[in-house]
């Protein structure tokens, strides 16, 4: 005698308690850290940037005062404002070791992001000739 199969012999399967608890656990984990990563990576791209506008400011500050030849007066400070930012910038001038013909030019330019704070500097070379020529013709 052959019985006959039930014709709803589906086997419904379904997530238990453990799965679903193991997989909110390791939600919990990989979406801070994953945001973590996407905040310093934004950070990082925010710094470069800064850095790459901190730079054309020391290289302007550096270009305008070889123009002027106003580097012989000490160590010189100020703020540029660019693009809604400000930029704090400092000028030095000390006598390059390798030539005392020379002057080694220096500009720091300093600031903020997140209350972190970060510069950039950049050199040059100018002679001090143009500036002693500069004087003596002012005089």
């Amino acid at each position: 005698m052959k019985f006959a199969k039930p014709i709803n012999n589906q086997r419904h399967s379904a997530y238990t308690l453990i799965e679903v608890l193991a997989a909110l656990l390791l939600l919990a984990i990989v979406i801070p850290v994953a945001i973590e990563a996407l905040h310093t990576a934004s950070m990082a791209g925010e710094v470069a940037a800064r850095k790459g506008e901190a730079a054309r400011v020391a290289d302007e500050v550096l270009n305008q005062s070889i123009i002027t030849t106003n580097w012989n007066f000490g160590v010189q400070n100020g703020i540029i404002n660019d693009g809604g930012r400000q930029f704090a910038w400092n000028l030095s001038s000390q006598s390059w070791p390798v030539d005392s013909a020379m002057q080694l030019l220096t500009a720091q330019v300093r600031f903020s992001i997140q209350g972190r704070d970060y510069s950039v500097q950049s050199s040059t070379l100018a002679p001090s000739t143009t500036l002693n020529s500069t004087l003596n013709l002012q005089q």
